[in-house]
């Protein structure tokens, strides 16, 4: 397993998101398009493949972990700006969004 040092663990901007809509991104199987609040002027766009796991209403305010300093990325045509994290079980097919136990604000960062 690659190792990276503790300056480059410190370049990881890791905040509590809310997820403030949801919606599928058309013409895909597994894609849909969040806004995610992050404690900025406005939402965040970040696209995800969690339909196989997750349905909208289960995804809608839920407060979860997210990589906001990462390049954004054109995904099926649409601008992703940032990654939720997850645990994954490829061998189970399990994908279970990582969050907050307690109620932390959106932007809240994760040390």
């Amino acid at each position: 397993m690659a190792q990276i040092t503790f300056a480059e663990w410190k370049k990881l901007q890791i905040r509590v998101g809310k997820i403030v809509n949801v919606e599928r991104v058309p013409k895909t199987d597994k894609l849909y398009k969040l806004q995610v609040d992050i404690g900025e002027e406005k939402p965040r766009q970040v696209i995800t493949g969690l339909v196989p796991y997750y349905s909208e209403e289960d995804l809608q305010d839920k407060k979860i972990i997210t990589l906001t300093n990462l390049e954004p990325a054109k995904i099926a045509g649409e601008i992703s700006e940032g990654m939720l994290l997850c645990a994954t079980n490829r061998e189970e097919n399990k994908c279970v969004l990582l969050s907050v136990e307690k109620d932390f604000e959106p932007g809240t960062s994760i040390t």
